[in-house]
């Protein structure tokens, strides 16, 4: 079984057409949950209404936006540092400050810049895809593969918690220099986490775009469980409540 999503032009309305059509399946969640952005970074400055309505709600809640995003991509660092320094100074500022075990972060960019290798230094998988991205004599356009699942970590007896991110995966379109990216969640909250995946992933797209001085292309998302959760104990009436001001913000945006 799957949804599909329509194709849809931004994080935005995607996130809305997600939480329509999986809000209306038996016990508000479906599998295999297909979506497709033409644009992904597009519409993602955090003053965007429609994004600061959603902000405010998760704030509620002790969630955020912006913090799931930056999960994906330290987006601030990266403008004030540029690659690769923004690589040392995530690694010295912000996961010396955030990592409370040897275990898990609760940082995908982490995962994609320390790629554990045995009796090895950590690998840096996306500065080796812009590596290879640019590299003129590089003919196969598809292996691009940025692993974020690790079977040593990741599989236990717990009942919750851990990574949900599981892989992703650059193309460049033939003929172009435009990248898309395919990503798998293994577990997806549309309601706390989904927008904040998106923008952080468009962020993530943009970065290795420009690096490898190429194009922005189409993000697609594959959610295998996808879930209308209600974070912070939140109530279905405040769900609908948060989707009610969401539109009225998308309707108060479109000039008169």
């Amino acid at each position: 079984m799957y949804l599909p999503i329509p194709s849809q032009p931004d994080c935005l309305s995607a996130w809305r057409e997600a939480v329509r059509l999986v809000d209306g399946c038996p016990g508000h969640e479906a599998h295999n949950v297909l979506i497709d952005i033409a644009d992904p970074v597009a519409r993602t400055n955090p003053f965007e209404p429609q994004i600061a309505v959603i902000e405010d709600f998760l704030q509620k809640h002790d969630k955020s936006v912006q913090t799931v995003a930056n999960t994906i991509f330290p987006e601030s660092l990266y403008l004030r540092h540029g690659s690769p320094k923004f690589f040392s100074e995530f690694e010295a500022k912000v996961l010396a400050r955030v990592r409370k075990n040897d275990r898990w972060s609760g940082y995908y960019f982490e995962r994609m810049m320390c790629l554990p290798v045995a009796r090895k230094d950590p690998h840096n998988q996306l500065l080796d895809i812009i590596r290879r991205l640019k590299n003129p004599s590089v003919k196969a356009l598809n292996k691009f593969e940025l692993s974020v699942f690790d079977p040593l970590r990741d599989v236990d007896d717990s009942p919750y918690g851990g990574q949900c991110l599981s892989h992703a995966s650059f193309k460049i379109i033939k003929g172009t220099r435009t990248l898309t990216l395919s990503v798998l969640y293994r577990n997806h909250y549309y309601i706390e986490k989904l927008l904040g995946n998106l923008v952080g992933l468009g962020r993530l797209m943009a970065f290795v775009a420009k690096e490898a001085r190429m194009d922005v292309g189409s993000l697609t998302v594959l959610s295998t469980h996808a879930d209308i959760d209600q974070p912070g104990g939140c109530s279905r009436g405040d769900i609908a409540k948060l989707l009610v001001d969401f539109d009225q913000a998308a309707v108060a945006a479109v000039p008169a």
